[in-house]
């Protein structure tokens, strides 16, 4: 049995005769997942209250994930032992929302399950961690999504083989009461780019309120461009801003994300065990502002990082107009955003790591926190779920000792 996080137990049970409706696109053997409370004794811990306005909505995907760990990744044709094996709930909107209420928000997740048992274990799961569900479209047939997960444990890295849910969501199965419901009282609105349609729909309703938006800009997806079009935040994946701008640097593709996307805030680019960079627009440009290439800005903050810290840190830019060669300019500043040094021994497995970051971000917003204070406790969100299998297993809740220095 695995220990979710500390608080919660998952367990994978076989079900006799299968209580879910076949499918031609469904795992091997019914898996159902269940999730019971353990208590867990810790020293109390002095942190900042949780923020007022803490509900968050979230439209994306929530899937299960069926995790096995090898000792190295298999060639062709091998058969291999798994060193360990779970079953969990995954998915970019439900990792990130589960973050999100371990932190103290309060999430509402809009997706799609299939009335298997997979789907109820995804809605259990949810539930468990406070995460409101009742806002998720439960189709009568078909299958819930899910997605194999190979951890490699000599790599530590992770190959995910997904299986979208059938039947797909569709916008008018998220009647016009459940939207407007949803939407109310949300400080901030959470896209992972899946779902594009039902997304617009509730991107619209959004922006006509006001309610600030974050895009998981992971890859180039169908109706991405309109929902960046419509956010107020956007946080990528390493390969994504080049990609999306067709420039020749990623310092160079932030100028550019921000001068096509007016609305944005900020850009944060994940970078893996190499951090992250920030792009954040000024209010207003100041004339006094000096004027400075990005890509020697960029040269400029990596070396000031400091090999001997352990614990991630954030070394900004001052205020300055960032000129792009071929692009353009915008006045801003840079951040760099390092991550901890995990120790190899400790380090399980990076899947949901971004998830969790973006977690932390939207827990961040909502706490009205700076960037520079914003970067390293996303950072350090991100490193503790590292050390458990899978996305949710080791994420951290807002008493872990671990989060106190990035909380005061």
């Amino acid at each position: 049995m695995a220990t979710l996080g500390g608080h919660y137990q998952l367990s994978a049970t076989a079900l006799p005769g299968g209580s879910r409706r076949k499918s031609s696109r469904s795992p091997p053997s019914s898996v159902n997942f269940s999730v019971s409370r353990t208590r867990v004794f810790k020293s109390e811990m002095s942190v900042p209250s949780p923020p007022e306005d803490r509900i968050v909505l979230g439209v994306g995907g929530a899937t299960v994930d069926f995790l096995a760990a090898v000792a190295s990744y298999p060639k062709p044709d091998d058969k291999i032992r798994s060193t360990s094996f779970q079953v969990q709930g995954g998915g970019n909107t439900g990792n990130a929302l589960t973050c999100a209420a371990r932190l103290g928000l309060n999430p509402r997740i809009i997706s799609k399950v299939a009335n298997d048992g997979q789907g109820k274990g995804i809605l259990d799961e949810l539930d468990g961690d406070g995460v409101d569900t009742s806002f998720m479209v439960v189709s009568e047939g078909g299958n819930s999504p899910f997605t194999y997960i190979i951890v490699d444990n000599q790599t530590k890295t992770r190959t995910c083989i997904h299986t979208p849910g059938e039947p797909p969501m569709k916008p008018e199965e998220l009647s016009q009461s459940h939207l407007l419901s949803a939407v109310d009282g949300a400080r901030i609105v959470y896209f992972d780019g899946r779902l594009y349609e039902t997304a617009l729909v509730v991107a619209k309703e959004a922006s006509s309120r006001s309610i600030p938006i974050l895009v998981d800009a992971e890859r180039v997806r169908e109706g991405l461009d309109d929902l960046l079009n419509a956010a107020s935040y956007v946080v990528c994946s390493t390969k994504f801003p080049q990609a999306w701008t067709d420039t020749p640097t990623l310092p160079s593709a932030l100028v550019s994300m921000l001068i096509r996307l007016p609305n944005v805030k900020f850009v944060v680019v994940t970078l893996g065990e190499e951090g992250c960079i920030m792009l954040e627009r000024t209010e207003t440009e100041s004339t006094q502002s000096e004027e400075i290439d990005i890509d020697n800005l960029y040269e400029i903050l990596k070396q000031r990082k400091d090999a001997n810290t352990t614990m991630p840190t954030c070394i900004p830019s001052n205020v300055a107009k960032l000129r792009a060669k071929g692009v353009g300019m915008v006045c801003g500043k840079l951040l760099l955003g390092t991550t901890e040094k995990i120790p190899p021994s400790e380090l399980v497995d990076t899947t949901g790591a971004g998830d969790a970051f973006i977690g932390a971000v939207l827990y961040s917003i909502c706490a009205d926190m700076p960037p520079e204070k914003m970067l390293p406790f996303a950072a350090q969100v991100a490193a503790i779920g590292c050390r458990a299998l899978g996305a949710r297993a080791g994420l951290p809740r807002r008493g872990d000792p671990r989060l106190a220095p990035f909380l005061v």
